[in-house]
């Protein structure tokens, strides 16, 4: 399908046969963006106050929270972010308790149930509607055309939802050839698969690539390792998502596709949330969004330290998420767009809680610390680490010719960064991905200090 007959007819014509605004609000994105902060901030307090009244006469859970803050709710008054932190945080716990009683099931446009990916270990099932939908999507094609990326140019997914895998029937395929997109299956990435993938990539001549970043970094290590000859002379960009993208992904991905990689931040739960541009910045969606980056005592960071993003989503109006605690690490900036945008900036996107490893003195080490031990041991052709408790750590191990019983040269450094903790490393001929799809190389299921 030519590019401009998707932008013009079929995406139009699909958003609006779904009663989605979602073309109404990318073209209201396009405008606000270049709004100064102060105007920015203002839309955002706006946008706020009517999401706060809409809790209040729809979600009893929320109303309670929001009333007993004793918050001034009138047209005559502009909520400030101060006045925001008087409502107490939410959990993904909350959502999965109080999901009924936080929910407006009648919302204008209907409430859609969804399940997160679970990739943290706790799914969470709850609601979003029409508006929710649109945020997500126009958000994407305004951080889209920051690369030169519109809606029709030929896209490729390499993603592993099963809320995406379920719908790909000859409908949604047939869909998504009216789109020009062609969706690769991330559960699946065997070296038979990816070799397929790598001659449908080739042949499809797409303009962008999106999926998880660790599903894009093993695919272009196979493409690396196998000499496949790849010639995209019309791919831009690569999009990463749904985990952290680590330095070394992000150079070997753009060795071996020859084009920059941008990263995209945002869950499930919360949607579309911020995304880099192309001098490097990361910036948030904040007509979408209020983010607020705070400590282990509820308490705002300064610009250069990290903590823990709490957004309020502003389109959430079927289930309301109000200051709701993300799991996501974040480093807090006080930058402003290079570029001349009035958007919030965020620091380093660290990861999640869970992907930090802690050490029995309370210590916080990035994943980074033990990732690049692995990386050092030749042999090792794919690996994940589990922290079980303090004192237990699982290695799993998948080995390539090159591994001679390499076990020690992965105990004694790791040892050396964390102590003399047990270790057990385990050599499999595979490590399944986690049910979203991504591969993890991270886990840990030690609670962070609370004086984090």
């Amino acid at each position: 399908m030519h590019s401009s007959i998707v932008k013009n007819i079929s995406f139009p014509l699909h958003e609006k046969l779904l009663k989605r605004p979602t073309i109404r609000y990318a073209n209201d994105l396009q405008k606000s963006q270049w709004l100064d902060r102060e105007g920015i901030e203002l839309l955002q307090r706006k946008k706020l106050r009517q999401l706060l009244n809409l809790a209040v006469a729809h979600c009893p859970w929320h109303r309670e929270r929001i009333l007993a803050a004793n918050l001034d709710l009138s047209d005559n008054y502009l909520l400030s972010l101060k006045d925001l932190s008087k409502i107490p945080t939410m959990s993904k716990q909350d959502a999965q308790l109080q999901g009924a009683d936080m929910t407006w099931l009648g919302v204008p446009g209907g409430a859609y149930q969804y399940t997160t990916g679970g990739s943290s270990g706790t799914p969470l099932n709850f609601y979003f509607g029409k508006w929710r939908q649109a945020s997500d999507a126009a958000g994407r094609i305004r951080a889209r055309r920051w690369w030169g990326i519109d809606i029709g140019d030929k896209e490729v997914y390499l993603w592993g939802a099963p809320v995406e895998l379920n719908k790909t029937d000859k409908i949604k395929q047939i869909r998504d050839r009216l789109m020009n997109q062609v969706l690769l299956n991330a559960f699946d990435m065997s070296p038979a698969t990816m070799q397929e993938y790598l001659q449908t990539i080739q042949k499809y001549q797409p303009k962008c690539m999106y999926g998880y970043a660790s599903s894009l970094a093993l695919l272009a290590q196979f493409a690396q390792n196998s000499q496949a000859k790849i010639s995209l002379p019309q791919l831009k960009v690569i999009f990463t998502t749904g985990e952290p993208l680590y330095p070394d992904q992000r150079q070997l991905i753009q060795e071996v596709f020859q084009v920059p990689v941008a990263n995209e931040f945002g869950s499930r739960d919360i949607g579309f949330t911020a995304h880099e541009t192309p001098s490097g910045q990361i910036l948030l969606m904040s007509e979408s969004h209020i983010l607020e980056i705070l400590d282990s005592e509820g308490q705002a960071v300064a610009a250069g330290e990290t903590g823990e993003a709490v957004i309020t989503g502003l389109c959430s109006q079927a289930q309301p998420f109000i200051r709701y605690r993300t799991g996501d690490m974040i480093t807090a900036s006080d930058a402003v767009c290079r570029e001349g945008r009035g958007l919030h900036v965020l620091g380093e996107v660290v990861g999640r809680s869970t992907d930090f490893i802690i050490k029995q003195d309370g210590t916080i080490l990035h994943a980074l610390a033990v990732i690049y031990v692995l990386r050092a041991v030749e042999g090792v052709e794919s690996f994940k680490i589990i922290q079980h408790t303090l004192q237990e750590m699982e290695v799993q191990v998948v080995p390539n010719a090159l591994w001679h019983n390499n076990e020690a040269q992965i105990i004694a450094p790791l040892q050396q960064r964390l102590g003399k903790i047990n270790i057990t490393v385990n050599i499999l001929n595979s490590i399944l991905p986690e049910k979203s799809g991504k591969h993890r190389y991270v886990v840990s299921h030690v609670a962070l200090p609370t004086s984090f």
